[in-house]
């Protein structure tokens, strides 16, 4: 029977693969409505919107979020089982941790004194501390956490979720970046790649300080807006003639997006960048006047503004968290200007309602080694490290994943890089490979052909 019948299962597997290519077509194009418009998920969501605190370096996990009293006790001696083949650079014998932890909250989270303030939200927080990767450059390992690849241009995780759901404030972009790193995969981070260009992040400031950081040519001061909207009338009808002629063309469709966005955008980006609305108690929560925490406190005052407007991504970026050398000193320095900044979005969007629908992710391109590169300095290490989340339906005031006892390799519960892209897809009500965009020949998806949802750190 099943050599008889085999050409019609074969018919049967190509009409199925069909419909599939055409609901993926449908959904490339939003089955022709305005190509940021908001759409629903394919199920329930628990988020509306993510808003990723993105440490550029590597914070030292065994420093801040994952205690180890072993590294303590052990501090000097050599790691007792072996290191990996490749490392970054070499290490020596292990080394403590120049902090005390204490525990927070009712779930006891160990917490360090790097970052009492963000401890005192442990309740809120689910910390997620068998992270782990596959690169152990900063490059690599960027654009692995951002894009899910770090061998190929592939759109970023704040492309894929604004083509997956779409903008709720049609007269903003879907996808912010404040104070990228220029450096490290640059724009590759933000990119949409081969996604319509539309979903691109749209950044604000990088290179320069973060005070004086704008979306560029906001304001035309030779131009009115209806000249303006005149220009833009006339340059659509050209394009539009060219798509008549030329048939479907992604990239100049979105090209005529782009400019009606720019167009749109003047007329609510800069109320949303006027931080001078803000109340003196907002500023203080944040620390907007103390100058050691005003450039992140500003970050992440924006980010909250731009999410509260309807902004399905935003993403704020500080740095350099990569000590080989003067730990103490430095990430003393970087933990001091984002503590309370940090604290104070978590209780703002608490306090506002807005933590519930708001998922807010913590962390670097990877953690540091609990052995020692040079007397007070770590090395790169991507074999476990620690994210946590809050909001957005995540499992407050818990932990989850185990580490070895120096925090060097993932015990269990282990989530790769493309794991917590599924999930965080999955948190927005999106299915991780289902969500798809067909390029030269085959459907690409964020986490590639790999990824779970990692359902534990759902409530």
């Amino acid at each position: 029977m099943l050599r008889q019948c085999c050409a019609g299962f074969g018919q049967m597997a190509l009409l199925g693969l069909l419909g599939s290519l055409e609901r993926a077509a449908a959904s490339g194009s939003n089955s022709g409505t305005h190509p940021l418009a908001a759409h629903p998920s394919r199920f329930r969501p628990r988020a509306k919107r993510v808003i990723f605190l993105f440490m550029h370096g590597g914070p030292s996990h065994v420093d801040t979020f994952d205690y180890k009293p072993l590294l303590i006790r052990d501090s000097g001696k050599p790691l007792p089982f072996d290191k990996p083949r490749i490392q970054f650079a070499k290490t020596a014998n292990l080394g403590r941790s120049p902090w005390a932890f204490r525990r927070y909250g009712q779930s006891g989270a160990w917490v360090s004194d790097l970052f009492p303030k963000v401890g005192a939200c442990a309740d809120d927080l689910c910390f997620v501390k068998s992270v782990h990767g596959t690169n152990e450059a900063h490059g690599g390992a960027l654009l692995k956490l951002h894009t899910g690849s770090d061998t190929f241009v592939r759109p970023s995780m704040g492309s894929w979720i604004s083509y997956g759901l779409g903008t709720e404030n049609q007269n903003l972009p879907s996808f912010i970046t404040i104070n990228p790193t220029l450096g490290h995969g640059g724009v590759g981070n933000w990119s949409s790649a081969f996604l319509p260009a539309v979903h691109q992040g749209t950044p604000i400031g990088g290179g320069v300080p973060v005070d004086r950081a704008t979306i560029h040519y906001l304001h035309d001061p030779d131009s009115d807006a209806a000249t303006q909207r005149a220009q833009l009338d006339l340059l659509g009808e050209m394009n539009r003639g060219h798509l008549d002629r030329s048939g479907a063309d992604q990239a100049l469709e979105a090209r005529i997006e782009s400019y009606e966005l720019a167009f749109r955008m003047q007329t609510e980006a800069p109320e949303a960048m006027d931080l001078g609305r803000e109340t003196p108690a907002t500023r203080a929560l944040y620390g907007l006047d103390d100058p050691k925490t005003s450039s992140f406190a500003r970050q992440c005052l924006l980010a909250r503004r731009f999410s509260e407007r309807g902004v399905r991504f935003v993403q704020v970026t500080h740095g350099y968290w990569d000590q080989h050398d003067d730990l103490t000193k430095e990430h003393g320095r970087l933990a001091s200007e984002v503590d309370q900044p940090i604290a104070g979005l978590l209780r703002d969007l608490k306090g506002r309602g807005l933590l519930d629908e708001t998922l807010v992710l913590w962390g670097g391109e990877f953690g540091r080694s609990p052995t020692l590169q040079t007397k007070d300095g770590r090395d790169h290490h991507p074999h476990a490290f620690t994210m946590w989340m809050a909001g957005g339906g995540v499992k407050a005031g818990t932990s989850f994943g185990i580490t070895d006892d120096y925090g060097f390799y993932c015990l269990d519960q282990k989530v790769h890089v493309h794991d917590l892209h599924a999930t965080i897809l999955a948190l927005l009500g999106l299915d991780h490979e289902q969500l798809t965009f067909r390029n030269a020949g085959r459907d690409f998806r964020l986490t590639d052909v790999e990824g779970r949802v990692v359902r534990e750190l759902m409530a």
